[in-house]
């Protein structure tokens, strides 16, 4: 492993730029950088076959196992210890685990036209459910996600943290003009509506699709509601009227893979 290097200062000019990282969006994308929180996150991004570019750990780290083995794993990659009240200031738990890891921002790599199972979000503003549906659509096998301009940062630490790692197994388009991408889909695009007639079980979800998912409180736009082939109802027999957009994105992805199945 390579000599470890110790920051005390919040001076520093490295530790000023992990910290602009760790807090803006724009600064993220400038850099096409983002950290990454502790040892299951940088597990995934690992697997994809990358390496970090910068490890950051506090003082516990080296006593933790887990950590111990991932910077064996990572020989050549530089290694910095932070002051704990410095490392505090970088991740968002309570109780830091111990690890962050400096990682370039992979780029997206299935384009529209190639797509096989995608989904199209509008305006989701909430980074929980927009790492969940991440997470989700990880899970259930798709290859690509368009997320429109006002949708949360996908990179940011709430979304990262949300998603699981479901990000590195999915190629994410972010600022994407979903009506254009939309328009390029050469499969079926559905989405639900409260006004349709027939249910998300009945549809034919076989073959090449996206689902559209659009914003918590608005719904899609009346414009990418008129890009898509088909509307589809999900039952709710209880007493609610509506889903949580993560909630609903789930049902619909794992409906899909049921019938794939």
């Amino acid at each position: 492993m390579s000599a470890i290097k110790r920051i005390s200062s919040r001076d520093n000019p490295f530790f000023k730029s992990l910290h602009k990282l760790s807090s803006s969006g724009r600064e993220r994308r400038q850099a096409g950088q983002t950290l990454l929180d502790g040892a299951h996150l940088l597990h995934a991004f690992l697997d994809t076959g990358n390496k970090p570019l910068h490890l950051l750990i506090n003082e516990q780290a080296l006593q933790d196992a887990e950590i111990a083995a991932l910077l064996e794993t990572c020989p050549d990659v530089p290694t910095t210890q932070l002051d704990d009240a410095l490392f505090a200031q970088l991740s968002e738990l309570k109780t830091p685990n111990g690890l962050l890891a400096l990682v370039a921002i992979p780029p997206a790599r299935v384009e529209v036209a190639h797509s096989q199972f995608a989904l199209l979000l509008e305006d989701i503003q909430d980074p929980g459910n927009l790492g969940s549906i991440l997470r989700s659509a990880a899970a259930a096998g798709c290859d690509a996600v368009f997320l429109s301009q006002a949708c949360a940062d996908a990179w940011s630490p709430k979304v990262l943290r949300a998603g699981m790692g479901g990000h590195f197994a999915l190629s994410l388009h972010e600022s994407a003009d979903l009506l254009q991408v939309a328009a390029g889909f050469t499969g079926k695009i559905l989405a639900a509506s409260l006004q349709a007639d027939k249910s998300l079980y009945d549809s034919n979800l076989r073959g090449k699709l996206a689902f559209a998912i659009g914003n918590e409180g608005a719904g899609l736009s009346p414009a990418l509601q008129e890009s898509v082939q088909q509307h589809f109802i999900i039952p709710m027999p209880g007493k609610v009227e509506s889903l949580n957009a993560a909630a609903a994105a789930a049902v619909c992805l794992f409906e899909a893979v049921r019938q794939r199945l």
